[in-house]
């Protein structure tokens, strides 16, 4: 099967196309024909040696997230979910593929009505938006600032907030970007990168209740500075390369709350559902701003670390 490889650690290049043994599920598995590859800002980082939520050894396969039609099933499993188009992770590797193993518990099934590619671009950022938004209470009335809110998670946490009846500042970093969002049914979109962004949203809104942080660094500071006491912040992204640099002590200071923003995963196996079946009924709408043929990996981790993507990307397999 063709596959990509990560022989080494390093830069967009060393993601190299080449052959791979075909796959055959086990006991307790199921084999996916992949349609779609999820890439995510930390694959990004796990290519580049860098920590994560995954310790992974090349050579291998990267890739956690694809969506496919169920082609086989191990002998132990369920012939009946053949040919059910599914969407899944794949336990931290294996997913720029054309054929991925998991656990047969692992695939959720694709609603009908809902295409497979905007069910692949909801698999890990839809569950994170939907756990975000509950995390922080986000209530009618709210003022909302989302950093990053052209980017794969925030573009859904614009949508989920003003969902809940909440007033939303859309922040993203470029004109292109920012004649994104107000599509996406934000209230005001600002330019975080300009001088004065912040003055535009005081004058706009007054101030913000909830902070969803997603670029870390100066601009997370800039935004925790417009919550009024008694609001919340919530860090979900570095797309500036940091973390956020407030602390505990800054938070307390301002009568402001730092949410935690984690799960069992029996909790965001439920907040999937929810963002797939919210897809499926028209009420979210995954942003897929480029795709890549999968041979073309390295061009597409290229792009999202130039900051050059909007929305979601992924890789076409099929």
């Amino acid at each position: 099967m063709r596959a990509i490889w990560l022989r080494e650690f390093g830069g967009p290049e060393v993601l190299v196309p080449g052959p791979a043994p075909d796959r055959t599920p086990g006991p307790g598995q199921v084999l996916i024909d992949v349609a779609h590859a999820n890439i995510t800002f930390i694959e990004t980082q796990l290519r580049a040696g860098r920590s994560g939520p995954f310790q992974v050894t090349p050579p291998l396969i990267p890739g956690n997230g694809v969506g496919g039609v169920i082609a086989a099933v191990g002998p132990d499993v369920d012939p009946a979910l053949t040919e059910r188009r599914v969407v899944s992770a794949t336990g931290g590797s294996g997913g720029y593929a054309q054929r991925a193993v998991v656990d047969a518990s692992a695939p959720f099934e694709v609603p009908a009505g809902l295409a497979l590619d905007d069910a692949v671009a909801l698999l890990a950022d839809g569950r994170t938006a939907t756990l975000l938004v509950e995390a922080a209470g986000v209530r009618p009335g709210d003022r909302v600032l989302v950093e990053a809110a052209a980017g794969g998670v925030g573009s859904l946490l614009v949508q989920l907030a003003t969902s809940a009846g909440a007033q939303v500042v859309g922040a993203a970093g470029g004109a292109r970007k920012v004649d994104l969002l107000p599509g996406l049914g934000a209230d005001l979109a600002v330019d975080y990168r300009l001088p004065g962004w912040a003055d535009q949203v005081r004058h706009t809104m007054g101030g913000v209740d909830v902070v969803f942080d997603g670029v870390g660094g100066p601009t997370a500071r800039t935004a925790f500075e417009l919550l009024d006491p008694g609001g919340r912040m919530v860090s979900f992204g570095l797309a500036s390369g940091e973390w956020s640099p407030v602390s505990a002590e800054d938070a307390a200071a301002w009568q402001i709350t730092l949410v935690r923003s984690d799960a069992p995963p029996a909790r965001m196996r439920a907040y999937t559902d929810q963002a797939l079946a919210g897809a499926a009924t028209g009420q979210l709408r995954p942003l897929i701003g480029q795709r890549f043929p999968l041979e073309r990996a390295a061009d597409a981790h290229a792009a999202i670390e130039a900051r050059a993507t909007v929305g979601k990307t992924l890789l076409d397999v099929a």
